[in-house]
């Protein structure tokens, strides 16, 4: 099951397009996936571009774009981010620029991620979360209640060859390679999840509320390097449970755990910004 979330209070706040120049007036309505902070005082972007670059580096900080990872495409990107393609287009090339992504042209190509990001991403990833945080604690609350709603109804509408899916499907995350390999494991399970629900409009809502968290990749957060094997085992063992509580029907158990599991994106975002004060605290007490 997907790393994700956490519970968090309702807030009233109204998204700031990141299409709209920022100069400290009022906010004004922007689509989902919408790159600036909700409510409270705001920093000044010197462009959209800033705007994009930032939320890519935070996407590579944060583990959702792993070393390897293949960028969604622009139109997709632009689609997602609620900006113009050549906004995406000139973003991507600054990262290409500072060798974070490299490019390859022709079939099969596109923006690659290469793992070297340094002081930029770690700083981006802080300005990101901190401005994004209330924002991100709503949504993760909100797609673990769905995520619950859609393991129950799966629990209770599989069929036995849904069960056989979703049990080849743990094979291969269980014996998947540590990184890449297994988010990709992962998002397969998640999606025979899905498809065992037999809801498709339900898992379509879903996803959508969980693109508007990150910047729509297929897969989920996977935490930063030292994060990673203790998220992995843990994200096994919860796997391993739902799965059986869905095969044997037990719908009621088998949801309220997957809310529960639902808790991990969230708590790796929570250790990637907590890194980030300390350093900067560390930094200013050296100023």
């Amino acid at each position: 099951m997907t790393p994700s979330r956490a519970p968090g209070p309702g807030i009233d706040r109204t998204v700031l397009h990141v299409d709209q120049e920022v100069t400290g007036g009022p906010e004004a309505p922007g689509p989902a996936g919408a790159l600036l902070p909700f409510g409270g005082p705001l920093r000044r972007m010197d462009s959209k571009v800033d705007a994009v670059v930032d939320r890519l580096l935070t996407a590579i900080g944060v583990g959702e774009y792993l070393p390897g990872s293949k960028l969604p495409a622009e139109r997709d990107l632009a689609v997602v981010l609620g900006v113009s393609r050549s906004t995406v287009r000139e973003a991507i090339g600054r990262l290409a620029e500072e060798g974070i992504v490299h490019t390859r042209r022709g079939r099969g190509g596109g923006s690659f991620v290469t793992g070297r990001t340094g002081r930029a991403a770690h700083e981006a990833t802080g300005r990101t979360l901190d401005h994004r945080w209330h924002e991100i604690v709503e949504l993760v609350d909100t797609a673990s209640r769905l995520q619950e709603t859609v393991v129950r109804a799966a629990a209770e509408r599989r069929t036995s060859a849904d069960v056989v899916e979703l049990e080849e499907r743990l094979e291969q995350f269980r014996r998947a390679d540590t990184g890449m390999p297994r988010q990709e494991a992962d998002r397969a399970l998640h999606a025979a999840i899905c498809d065992a629900a037999h809801l498709p409009r339900l898992s379509e809502l879903l996803a959508r509320l969980e693109s508007r968290i990150s910047t729509g990749a297929p897969q989920h957060v996977w935490g930063e390097p030292e994060d990673q094997p203790e998220m992995e085992a843990r994200a096994l063992s919860d796997h391993e449970q739902i799965v059986a509580l869905i095969r044997s029907g037990q719908a009621e158990q088998a949801g309220v755990l997957a809310r529960r599991h639902a808790l991990i994106d969230l708590d790796l975002l929570a250790q990637a910004r907590r890194r980030r004060r300390a350093a900067s605290r560390q930094g200013n007490g050296r100023a």
